[in-house]
């Protein structure tokens, strides 16, 4: 079908407007996500409804800490990314994918399947949804008319007309932040920083609940002044209570002779964060830490105690502490 998003050129050339690498795209070529393809002189997309991974998790899993917490997303994945990550965690839908054994569903069956299995939102994840705007769009559309709540599980290189377009229908949003210099990006995703930083500050602004992840890989991007300066920016340029979680890596794809994350790098990054006055910081695959329970940032109450994905004890009022009743910046119904 007809993609969003795009503006014809000469010679049946065109430019997809969707991600910030604004490809210029050849009658017959695809652009970088390489599922977005120019077909004499339009440009469609060849995921439409393509589902390579589908499944009801916790919505802590992406991770969503403070987003309707204790309940369950029904997650979708197609194939596909616009950013070629050496590291990436999901290569095989997201890298050196097939459409072997994907599934076609369509935007109505959307929230039927989150219904099925008892899920109070649905969650576009496991490889990079932007790139499946379309069906994304329609399927966060029809979510919303049977009031479940979505989220984007995301690299954050949107351009600022289609999240606009999206905001509306989109509840919530993990932002990947991979690290704070413009060369990592560039050597190690094909991509700039600044796009992502401005998808990160367009979604607050438009009233997206947000939460970042960065995941740590030693030596690339765990340098003490990085944190700093990644943990002082959201700090002045989106909010102290934004969630943040340091997550630890594990050697995958072509990534392999980098140990995993030691603990003591996450401590440390954990500790530059909160000593920069952001108020919840969490550390991600490293489980029964204390650092993965959410206090109350004045009083030090325990409101959300979790094991891995999964909440042991929660005690909150509507989102508020139930001992000095300060904001823990909590969205628990978002249709409220």
């Amino acid at each position: 079908m007809e993609a969003r998003h795009w503006k014809p050129l000469d010679d049946k050339k065109v430019e997809c407007g969707l991600c910030a690498h604004r490809c210029g795209i050849t009658n017959g070529r695809t652009g970088i996500c390489e599922v977005r393809k120019n077909k004499d002189g339009k440009l469609e997309t060849t995921t439409y409804g393509v589902v390579s991974s589908m499944g009801p998790d916790p919505i802590e899993k992406k991770p969503l800490n403070h987003f309707m917490p204790g309940t369950r997303a029904f997650s979708f994945g197609s194939i596909g990314c616009n950013f070629r990550c050496d590291f990436c965690q999901n290569f095989s839908i997201s890298q050196q994918y097939t459409k072997r054994g994907v599934k076609q569903v369509s935007p109505v069956e959307v929230p039927l399947l989150a219904q099925q299995y008892d899920c109070q939102s649905i969650s576009w994840t496991y490889n990079e949804p932007t790139i499946w705007y379309e069906f994304t769009l329609e399927g966060c559309i029809q979510a919303h008319k049977a009031r479940i709540a979505t989220s984007y599980v995301t690299n954050g290189y949107m351009t600022e007309e289609a999240l606009r377009e999206l905001a509306p229908h989109l509840d919530a949003m993990n932002i990947d932040v991979k690290a704070f210099t413009d060369d990592f990006y560039k050597k190690f995703s094909k991509s700039k920083l600044q796009p992502v930083l401005d998808t990160c500050m367009l979604a607050n602004e438009l009233g997206i609940h947000i939460e970042l992840v960065m995941l740590l890989i030693p030596g690339r991007n765990d340098a003490p002044d990085e944190i700093k300066k990644f943990s002082q920016w959201v700090l002045n340029d989106l909010s102290p209570d934004t969630p943040v979680h340091f997550s630890a890596f594990h050697p995958d794809y072509k990534v392999l002779d980098i140990d995993r994350t030691p603990t003591k790098l996450l401590d440390k990054a954990h500790g530059i964060a909160k000593d920069a006055g952001l108020r919840f910081v969490y550390m991600g695959n490293v489980p029964h830490r204390d650092e993965e329970n959410t206090y109350c940032p004045d009083c030090g109450q325990l409101a959300i105690k979790r094991m891995g994905y999964y909440i042991m004890k929660m005690k909150h009022d509507d989102g508020k502490c139930t001992n000095c009743g300060a904001s823990l910046n909590l969205v628990i119904d978002p249709f409220k």
